[in-house]
C-alpha cells in the first residue's frame, strides 16, 4: 500500500492474537521472521526492504513478556539499521507499566522500557489505557495513549438490559475517579469499596525513608530529630454507597491477580447487589485467575483483547472479550497519512 510520499509496513509476531489483517484494513503484513536460535538467543530477519518507508510493529504481551519485549527492541533495530524513514511502536498493553513508582530500594521500570524503547529506534508510539497517565513523560518521544472506555460503556449499554439499575462501583478509592467518569457518562449512581488491605500501589509501601532499626541519638542533634510518621491501621471493610437490590458493576484497568475482585463482589453480595460484573481493559488473568473467578460470585468478567487470553476463555466462560481492534488501526492510519488524532480523543477526559 503506497501513498503519496512514502510506504508503510507492519509486523507482528506469530504468537499475536490480537492484531490480524483486518486492522490493517487490507494491507497485508511485512515479511519478517523472528526465531531463537540454540543459545535461546533472539533473532529477527526482515526479509523485505524497509528503507524510507513507515514502519509500524505490532506486539502484544504474551506470558513471556521479557522474551516479548526483547523481540520488539530488536525488530525496532533492525528497522533502525535498515533505514526506514518512521518507526512506531503499537503496544495495546505496556509491559510492566505497573512498576512506575519507586518503592523499597526497586527501581522505576517503566522509565527504562521507555529509555530502551527509544534507544532502539522507535519515533512514536500508540498505546492503551496506561497503568498512570504520567509514563507519557518518561519518553521522549510522541507517545498515544488510547482509550477503551468508549467500547467498555458501549458493551454495557447494548449486552447488559437493565444497566440503568446499576451501580458503578471502585473496588478501592485509587480507581474512584475511573469510576467517577464511568458513572457520569452513564447517569448511574458510584460506590467505593474502602477498608480492604493494602495493595502494592499503597503510599504505604513506597518506602523510600529507611529508618534505622536502633535509634542512635547521638548521630543527630536533639533538636533535629526527625518525627516518626505514624504507621497506617486498615480500617474495617465498607461500602460508601448504595448497592442493596442493584447490579454492581467494578470498573479498573488492569485485571491480573484477582483475589481483591473476588473479596470485593462478596463484599457487594453480602451489601445486598444481584448481579455483579467487572470491566478492565486489559485482562492480564495470571494463574490460577479463571478457576478463582469461575468459583466466585462475580457474574461476567469483561475485558478488551489488548492482551491474547483465549485460554482463560475456555477455563472461565463467566469472560467475555470487547474488541479494540478498530481504534488502532485508525490511529494507525491517520499516524501514516499525517491527520489530527484528536477525533479518537473526543470527549476523553483525564480520569478516562
Amino acid at each position: 500500500m503506497e501513498s503519496r510520499d512514502s510506504q508503510k509496513c507492519g509486523w507482528r509476531s506469530e504468537a499475536d492474537s490480537l492484531c490480524s489483517e483486518s486492522v490493517w484494513t487490507g494491507l497485508p503484513l511485512g515479511a519478517a521472521f523472528t526465531f531463537c536460535i540454540v543459545s535461546v538467543e533472539t533473532r529477527v530477519q526482515i526479509q523485505e526492504s524497509v528503507r524510507g518507508k513507515d514502519v509500524f510493529v505490532i506486539q502484544t504481551v504474551s506470558k513471556d513478556v521479557n522474551t516479548t519485549i526483547m523481540e520488539m527492541l530488536i525488530m525496532v533495530y533492525a528497522c533502525r539499521t535498515s533505514c526506514a524513514r518512521s518507526i512506531t511502536g503499537v503496544l495495546p498493553y505496556f509491559p510492566y507499566s505497573k512498576q512506575c513508582k519507586m518503592r523499597k530500594r526497586g527501581s522505576i521500570v517503566s522509565k527504562l522500557m521507555a529509555s530502551m524503547m527509544c534507544k532502539a529506534g522507535l519515533t512514536h508510539l500508540i498505546t492503551m489505557d496506561l497503568h498512570q497517565k504520567e509514563i507519557q513523560g518518561f519518553f521522549n518521544i510522541p507517545v498515544d495513549n488510547l482509550r477503551a472506555s468508549p467500547f467498555l460503556l458501549q458493551y454495557i449499554q447494548e449486552e447488559i438490559p437493565d444497566y440503568r439499575n446499576a451501580v458503578i462501583v471502585a473496588k478501592s478509592p485509587a480507581s474512584a475517579k475511573r469510576a467517577q467518569s464511568f458513572a457520569e457518562r452513564l447517569r448511574l449512581g458510584i460506590a467505593v469499596i474502602h477498608g480492604e488491605a493494602q495493595d502494592a500501589e499503597s503510599d504505604q509501601v513506597d518506602g523510600r525513608h529507611s529508618p534505622p532499626t536502633v535509634k542512635t541519638t547521638g548521630a543527630i542533634h536533639p533538636s533535629m530529630e526527625i518525627p516518626l510518621l505514624i504507621p497506617k491501621e486498615k480500617p474495617p471493610i465498607s461500602v460508601v454507597g448504595d448497592v442493596g437490590g442493584r447490579i454492581a458493576i467494578i470498573v479498573d484497568d488492569i485485571i491480573d491477580d484477582v483475589d481483591s475482585f473476588v473479596a470485593a463482589a462478596e463484599t457487594l453480595k453480602e451489601r445486598g447487589a444481584y448481579k455483579i460484573f467487572v470491566m478492565a481493559t486489559h485482562g492480564l488473568l495470571s494463574c490460577e485467575a479463571p478457576r478463582f473467578i469461575e468459583e466466585s460470585a462475580i457474574d461476567e468478567v469483561v475485558v478488551t483483547n489488548t492482551i491474547p487470553h483465549e485460554l482463560q476463555k475456555l477455563q472461565c466462560p463467566k469472560i467475555k472479550t470487547v474488541d479494540i481492534s478498530m481504534i488502532l488501526s485508525e490511529a494507525i492510519r491517520r499516524i501514516h497519512n499525517g491527520e489530527s488524532m484528536s477525533y479518537l480523543f473526543r470527549n476523553i477526559g483525564v480520569d478516562d
